[in-house]
């Protein structure tokens, strides 16, 4: 069989990278880094590889905002992409310095570093440390945690540091400062496993757990979680609310709302709903008579796939 190609967000030893080789570690596949949230999307719905792996939220600091863009689809770019898996992957950030630099860690810290490099969502996950040990430090967003390691590894003038995991540390060559620098130590990443509906390849896998959890003996049911967008007309009282009732008619437990601009005119928004259910037989029409009557009270409805939960069946 033909290696499978999985995208996922470079350079290579980001949390993206952890990510895609953790949600594919049993299976035969290439991880191909690409440079942005779009040029992974569009690798996708053009059938140059058949996965991405991209990060949509964090426990500490919210929703990604450019993933949330991409899935909006404005412009009817990634048609054939839909969601089908997710890897919950807990985030241990690092202070890293050049090689060297501190040659007796942070016990011989100086204080002596005054420019910072990480991801934007990084900063919000640390900043407990940061306001105490960096404040008034610049701060300088990068395209990815690895990347900040990869400049403060090769920078031989500034005394510069990178927020990034030990992965990144090891790739680039950097020394870990300290450890676990993040606010909660259940920081967790959660990646959504995307395939393009259109791939005969993709379409014979199904992403699940090793083996179905148990409570006191007792194989647990799965949950299937949905995610659906939806746009309303604003200027009807209760639009918003006819929609959401339909996914309690039909049995559905919406466990997230996000919201971003329509762009197709000021103060009209793109909403985004993820709905679960056990699985089982009975459960099976349950999404799609919610898509169908969605679609008698939304102006736009989209369905983007149904995929195992995987949070509930490892907290079971």
């Amino acid at each position: 069989m033909t290696r499978l190609r999985v995208a996922f967000l470079g350079p290579l030893a980001s949390f993206s990278h952890q990510a895609a080789a953790d949600s594919f570690s049993k299976l035969t596949a290439d991880l191909l880094p690409h440079a942005s949230f779009a040029d992974a999307f569009a690798a996708l719905q053009n059938k140059e590889v058949d996965y991405a792996v991209i990060p949509c939220e964090n426990s500490t600091n919210g929703s990604v905002v450019q993933t949330l863009d991409l899935l909006a689809d404005r412009e009817d770019a990634y048609t054939d992409v839909k969601v089908c898996g997710e890897h919950y992957l807990t985030v241990h950030h690092c202070l890293l310095a050049r090689k060297g630099l501190y040659p007796g860690g942070w016990a011989e810290y100086d204080g002596s570093i005054t420019k910072l490099y990480t991801h934007p969502q990084a900063w919000g996950q640390c900043e407990n440390f940061l306001s105490k040990h960096f404040k008034g430090v610049e701060r300088q967003d990068v395209s990815s945690t690895s990347k900040a390691a990869e400049i403060v590894s090769k920078d031989m003038v500034e005394r510069g540091a990178a927020i990034a995991s030990r992965f990144a540390a090891e790739h680039h060559g950097t020394d870990v400062l300290r450890e676990d620098i993040e606010d909660r130590a259940d920081n967790t990443t959660r990646f959504l496993i995307l395939r393009n509906v259109l791939s005969e390849r993709s379409a014979q896998l199904e992403f699940e757990q090793p083996s179905p959890p148990t409570v006191g003996g007792q194989t647990a049911q799965l949950t299937h979680k949905t995610l659906i967008t939806f746009t309303i007309d604003h200027s009807s009282p209760g639009a918003l609310a006819n929609a959401l009732l339909i996914f309690k008619a039909h049995g559905l437990n919406l466990t997230t709302i996000n919201t971003r601009p329509s762009l197709k005119k000021p103060w009209q928004y793109i909403f985004f709903v993820e709905c679960g259910k056990t699985a089982s037989e009975g459960n099976g029409e349950a999404v799609r008579n919610a898509l169908h009557d969605l679609r008698q009270v939304t102006e736009t409805c989209r369905d983007f796939g149904t995929w195992k939960d995987q949070l509930r069946a490892s907290n079971v």
